[in-house]
C-alpha cells in the first residue's frame, strides 16, 4: 500500500507539472497570437516585403532651337519566376516563348528553350532573360507568350531604372553636364533640384536570399519626371565651334583648350566647347576650362591696359611710343617684343597693333609709377575683379593685384600691363571683350532661357546688365578700330579676310610652373616656361556692328609647330566668324563693295535657304537596340522606317549630319 500511494503522489505531481506546462504554453501562445501578434506580422512582413523606389526621368535638356541636348531613357532588366508557372501552361507555350525571345534579342529559339527548361528544373524563381531592355521592347515582352499572364501565372519580372543619354554626342557634353555618383557638373548640376522629379514606389516581396520581385503587375505610385531646361545653346554654332576647335588642337598637339561664342547683346553663351587631351591623344569634353580655369591672360589684357590710359586721358592712340630696339628691364627684369629690333617709335594704336610689350609696358610705368592704385582702380571699374556669376558651379575667381597687397612688388604693375601677375577665366576675359563691342555695356554670360513644365513656360531668364557703361564711347570707339587693325594690318593680319570683318587682338603667354613637392620630397618649378605657352585670341564680328564675341584659348601646343596666338588660336576664330557668316543670319555682312566674291555670296545663300530647312543634327543610334533609337528619333521630330529586329546596324543619315525636322529616317536592324 506504502509502494502504491507513492506511485500515485509521483504521478499526481507528474500531472500538475504536465498542466501547468501546458498552461504556459497556451499562455505564450495566447500572448503572441494576440498580444503581440501584430508586432511580429509587422517584423515578418518588414524582412519578406519592401518599398523599392522608381526613380522619376529627369527633365531634359534642349538647344535654343529645339534640339534634344540630353533626356532619360528608361531600360529595364527582364526576369522570369519560373516557379509561377504551371507546368501545363509551361509546356504548352515554351516553344512560342522562347521564338518571340529569339525574333528580339537574336539568339537561337533553342537556346532560351534550353535555358528556359534548365531553369524550371531547378525551381528558378529569378532567372535573367535579359539586360539594358528599352522601354519599347519591354511592353513587347510583357505581351509574350506565358508572360502576358503577369507577375503570379507568368512569372514575368521587370526591373526599371533610367540612364542619361546625350543624341548630339560628345558636343558641349561638359557645359550640359550631369548630376550623379560624379557630383554636379555644368547646366544639369546647377539645375538639379528642377529638374529631379519625384519618384514613385513599388511593393516587391522577397523570394530568395537578396532577390525581390514585384507584387503587382502595376506600379503603387507612379514616378513625375522632371522638368525641362531650354538653353541658349545654338546646335548649328555649336556644331561649328567644336570641330573648328578640334581640328587645331589636334593639329598642333596641344593639352587643352576652349573656344566659347557669345551674343553680343544679350550675353546668351551660343556655344561653348571644352577640349582636354588623353593619355593615347583623343581629345573630349574633360572639364569646363572656359568657366573653371583662372591663368595670366597675356597680351588680351592689353586692350584694359590701353583702355585705362585712354579713360584718364593720359595718353591717345595718336601718342608716339619709343619701342626703342625691342629690348627694357625693369628692375632687372626684362621685357621683349617677339620682333627682333623692335618697333622703334610708333603710334600708341600701332603698339596695340603689334602687340608691343616694350610700348605698352612704358606707357603704364610713365603715367601710372607713382600712382599704381589709380591703374588698379580703373581697372577693377571695368569689372575685370568680379565672377560673371553664371549658374554653372565652379567659376574660376579672378585676380587683379592691388598695392595695398604685400604680394605687390616693384614691378607688379609694368607686369600687369602685357597681361602677367593677373588671372581671369577665358569667360570673364570674353565678357570684358563683349562690353566693348556691347558700347560698354557689361552683360552677364548667361547658358538657360527658360525652365519648363510640362511643356509650359515657369520661368524666363532675360539678359542681366551688370554695368551700364563701362567706359567712354569716344574710348571704346578708338579701341574698336584699332582691334579691327589688328586683324587688317597687326599680328591678326593671317586671318584677315576682305569679305567679311573682325575685330580682335592676339594673346601668347608663358605658362607659370607653380612649385611643387616631387615624389622624392624634391621642389620643383616656381618659374615661368620657356616650353609651354597659352595661346589665345579674343574679339567680335562683323567689327562695325557686332553680333558676336567670341573666345579662343589654346594651353601648351606643341612649341615646333606654333604658339603664338596669331597662329595657333585665331585661325580657329576666323573659321568660326566664317561658318557662322555663311550658315547663319548676320545682320550685316560688312563685305567690300570693291571686291566681290561670288562664290561666297552663292555659299551664304545655299547656306541660309538650307538653315532655313534644317533644324536638328542627326545622333549616332548604330548599336542601340531597335526600339530605343526610334523612340529617341521620334522624340527629335524625325519619321523612322526600319527593317529587321534587335540593334541598329544602318543609319541611312550619317551621325553628324544636319537634317530636317520631319525627314525619314531609315534603319537596319540585326
Amino acid at each position: 500500500m506504502v509502494v502504491k500511494k507513492g506511485i500515485l503522489n509521483k504521478l499526481y505531481v507528474i500531472v500538475v507539472l504536465m498542466t501547468l506546462f501546458f498552461v504556459v504554453i497556451i499562455f505564450r501562445l495566447f500572448k503572441l497570437q494576440y498580444v503581440e501578434g501584430d508586432r511580429y506580422r509587422q517584423l515578418s512582413l518588414e524582412k519578406n516585403i519592401k518599398n523599392d523606389t522608381i526613380v522619376a526621368n529627369r527633365g531634359n535638356v534642349y538647344a535654343a532651337d529645339g534640339n534634344l541636348l540630353a533626356t532619360s531613357m528608361s531600360k529595364f532588366t527582364i526576369r522570369m519566376d519560373v516557379e509561377a508557372v504551371d507546368s501545363e501552361v509551361f509546356e504548352k507555350n515554351i516553344r512560342a516563348l522562347s521564338e518571340s525571345l529569339s525574333g528580339l534579342l537574336g539568339k537561337p529559339s533553342s537556346y532560351y528553350q534550353n535555358k528556359l527548361r534548365e531553369a524550371k528544373k531547378r525551381k528558378n524563381r529569378y532567372l535573367l532573360i535579359a539586360r539594358n531592355v528599352g522601354y519599347n521592347d519591354y511592353v513587347r515582352m510583357k505581351s509574350f507568350p506565358i508572360f502576358n499572364r503577369g507577375v503570379y501565372r507568368g512569372g514575368f519580372i521587370a526591373e526599371q531604372k533610367t540612364v542619361r543619354v546625350h543624341p548630339i554626342g560628345k558636343i558641349a557634353e561638359r557645359t550640359i553636364g550631369y548630376d550623379d555618383y560624379r557630383g554636379g557638373a555644368g547646366i544639369e548640376g546647377a539645375f538639379a533640384d528642377y529638374m529631379e522629379g519625384e519618384n514613385g514606389w513599388r511593393l516587391k516581396q522577397k523570394i530568395a536570399k537578396g532577390q525581390w520581385k514585384p507584387i503587382n503587375d502595376v506600379n503603387e505610385k507612379e514616378p513625375i519626371d522632371g522638368s525641362d531646361i531650354i538653353t541658349t545653346i545654338d546646335v548649328n554654332i555649336q556644331d561649328i565651334t567644336h570641330h573648328a576647335l578640334l581640328k587645331q588642337m589636334e593639329s598642333f598637339e596641344a593639352d587643352h583648350g576652349c573656344a566659347v561664342v557669345m551674343e553680343v547683346e544679350t550675353g546668351k553663351i551660343r556655344a561653348i566647347a571644352n577640349l582636354g587631351k588623353t593619355s593615347n591623344g583623343k581629345y573630349y569634353e574633360k572639364r569646363n576650362y572656359a568657366v573653371w580655369e583662372s591663368h595670366e591672360p597675356g597680351s588680351t589684357f592689353k586692350l584694359a591696359s590701353l583702355m585705362v590710359a585712354l579713360e584718364d586721358k593720359v595718353a591717345d592712340t595718336s601718342t608716339v611710343v619709343d619701342c626703342e630696339k625691342g629690348r627694357i628691364y625693369i628692375n632687372n627684369r626684362k621685357v621683349e617684343d617677339s620682333k627682333r629690333g623692335g618697333h622703334g617709335k610708333i603710334s600708341l594704336a600701332r603698339v596695340f597693333e603689334v602687340s608691343s610689350n616694350v610700348g605698352v609696358v612704358k606707357v603704364i610705368q610713365k603715367y601710372y609709377d607713382k600712382n599704381p592704385k589709380k591703374f588698379t582702380d580703373r581697372i577693377k571699374s571695368f569689372g575685370l575683379d568680379q565672377m560673371t556669376g553664371v549658374k554653372i558651379k565652379g567659376e574660376g575667381k579672378p585676380y587683379i593685384p592691388d598695392p595695398s597687397e604685400k604680394s605687390w612688388s616693384p614691378t607688379s604693375l609694368e607686369w600687369m600691363a602685357w597681361g602677367y601677375g593677373v588671372s581671369l577665366t577665358p569667360l570673364q576675359t570674353l565678357a570684358f571683350y563683349n562690353a566693348v563691342a556691347n558700347n560698354g555695356k557689361l552683360v552677364k554670360p548667361y547658358f538657360v532661357k527658360e525652365l519648363r513644365v510640362g511643356g509650359k513656360v515657369e520661368q524666363h531668364f532675360d539678359t542681366e546688365v551688370l554695368k551700364e557703361k563701362i567706359a567712354s564711347q569716344e574710348t571704346l570707339d578708338k579701341m574698336r578700330k584699332v582691334m579691327e587693325d589688328v586683324v587688317k594690318k597687326g599680328t591678326a593680319k593671317n586671318v584677315y579676310s576682305p569679305n567679311f570683318s573682325m575685330a580682335g587682338k592676339t594673346g601668347t603667354a608663358k605658362k607659370y610652373i607653380p612649385r611643387t613637392k616631387n615624389d622624392k620630397g624634391e621642389y620643383e618649378g616656381g618659374y615661368y616656361s620657356n616650353e609651354k605657352y597659352v595661346a589665345s585670341f579674343a574679339g567680335f564680328f562683323p567689327a562695325d556692328e557686332p553680333k558676336y564675341s567670341c573666345i579662343v584659348v589654346v594651353h601648351s601646343p606643341k612649341k615646333e609647330k606654333g604658339y603664338y596666338g596669331a597662329t595657333v588660336a585665331a585661325p580657329v576664330f576666323k573659321e568660326i566668324a566664317q561658318k557662322i557668316y555663311t550658315s547663319t543670319v548676320v545682320d550685316k555682312q560688312n563685305v567690300s563693295d570693291e571686291i566681290s566674291d561670288e562664290a561666297i555670296d552663292k555659299e551664304y545663300q545655299e547656306y541660309y535657304q538650307n538653315l532655313r530647312k534644317y533644324k536638328t543634327i542627326m545622333p549616332k543610334v548604330i548599336g542601340m537596340s531597335g526600339m530605343d533609337a526610334i523612340a529617341l528619333l521620334e522624340n527629335m521630330g524625325l519619321k523612322v522606317k526600319f527593317s529587321g529586329m534587335g540593334k541598329v546596324t544602318e543609319q541611312s543619315v550619317e551621325n553628324g549630319a544636319k537634317v530636317q525636322k520631319g525627314a525619314t529616317i531609315h534603319l537596319k536592324l540585326s
